[in-house]
């Protein structure tokens, strides 16, 4: 697929002032909805109610997706709020990563990268059948301003305020190459104490350092990735403001529990969620791309509508290829050296986890046709 320069359509940058912003409007928004204040009209089609239904949604959207670190095309009614905001940027600044990703056309992203890598990994995905459906469409590659982008299909278009789910999937989220130096880091040894004065081991203590490799190990220890193979980094519910603080939710059963929230009662999305993601294990068992590399620091991006429920693997920067010598089955512990990330273990746990989760509709069934078969047998 051939690189290109995109035309950009100038838009405001994403800064703190204009998230206050839209979040002041997002408050008024559930105020009125909740009071009934505003939505009285008689016309359904009336276009002062569908003008509010559309900035509802585009406000809704527009939090999640900077929750998630993903984006959407820039909307009308969030040009119009920031248009007093005197910029020469072109770019939204998401939390937590600055630049990373842009707003593109209708229905697509741009995401930064530092090199070629992501960018073949979709390629070479996108080119094998079965996996196709996997994945977000990768569309082509874009230079600006100095800088590499891909350009890919916006997962969320086509769904109406969806609930949605970020997981990290693995029980290594970082490369191999990442610890490979042992130096002692003394910045590494305050962010381990400030997260757990207990944590350092007595050597540690008196050299007030630690490796980054005991570091990040540390850290993966905080959250289900060492245990289930998988953490989940953020979720957005329909109507609220997104929660983003879940790294350390750690045990199976504040995993379920976080689960069962995030369904709720909708025991027909538990099913069609188990469905799809028994399909996407198949399908990586099978393919000839997945055997041949190790898949780090990768996402499950999970969202549903009142009619619509997909499951995608999104983030690709840490997909290397393994030596021709190595192979690995994505299930086996992580020894250094060995290449294994606990891709497929992690999955297995995942659907594991939905399959333990109680959906109250699916309780309620259990029980009526339980007292239905003693009444009978009685």
């Amino acid at each position: 697929m051939s690189s290109g320069v995109c035309e950009v359509v100038r838009r405001l940058p994403f800064d703190f002032q204009s998230m206050s912003r839209a979040l002041e409007q997002y408050k008024k928004i559930i105020e009125k909805k909740q009071s009934g204040e505003g939505w009285k009209t008689p016309s359904l089609s009336s276009p002062k109610r569908v003008r509010r239904r559309e900035e509802e949604q585009s406000l809704l959207k527009f939090l999640a997706l900077n929750a998630l670190e993903l984006t959407a095309p820039a909307s009308d009614v969030l040009l119009r709020q920031s248009s007093s905001t005197n910029s020469s940027s072109n770019w939204f600044q998401l939390s937590g990563h600055p630049d990373t990703f842009a707003p593109a056309g209708p229905g697509t992203i741009w995401k930064k990268c530092s090199g070629g890598a992501e960018r073949t990994v979709y390629e070479a995905l996108n080119k094998e059948p079965s996996l196709q459906d996997v994945t977000p469409r990768f569309l082509r590659e874009v230079h600006y301003a100095g800088q590499t982008f891909i350009e890919l299909e916006d997962l969320l278009q086509g769904f109406r305020d969806p609930n949605v789910m970020d997981i990290k999937m693995g029980t290594r989220t970082f490369l191999e190459s990442e610890v490979q130096n042992s130096s002692l880091r003394p910045d590494l040894y305050l962010k381990m104490v400030s997260l757990d004065p207990t944590a350092p081991t007595p050597e540690e203590h008196a050299a007030k350092a630690v490796t980054k490799l005991r570091y990040m190990q540390f850290r993966e220890q905080q959250s289900s990735t060492c245990s289930l193979g998988f953490r989940i980094e953020a979720m957005k519910f329909r109507g609220t403001p997104p929660v983003t603080d879940l790294k350390r939710v750690k045990s199976s059963d504040e995993v379920i529990s976080a689960m069962s929230l995030f369904i709720g009662n909708r025991g027909d999305v538990r099913l069609r969620l188990l469905a799809r993601l028994q399909e996407i294990r198949s399908k990586l068992e099978q393919s000839k791309y997945f055997k041949h590399h190790e898949v780090v620091g990768s996402s499950i991006l999970i969202i549903y509508d009142d009619v619509k429920v997909g499951a995608w693997l999104i983030d690709f920067a840490k997909t290397r290829p393994l030596p021709d010598e190595v192979t690995i089955n994505h299930r086996s512990p992580w020894e250094q050296g060995n290449h294994e990330e606990g891709f497929l273990f992690g999955l297995d746990q995942l659907i594991n986890v939905l399959e333990q989760v109680e959906v109250k509709s699916e309780i309620d069934n259990t029980v009526s046709s339980t007292s239905s078969s003693v009444a009978l047998a009685s």
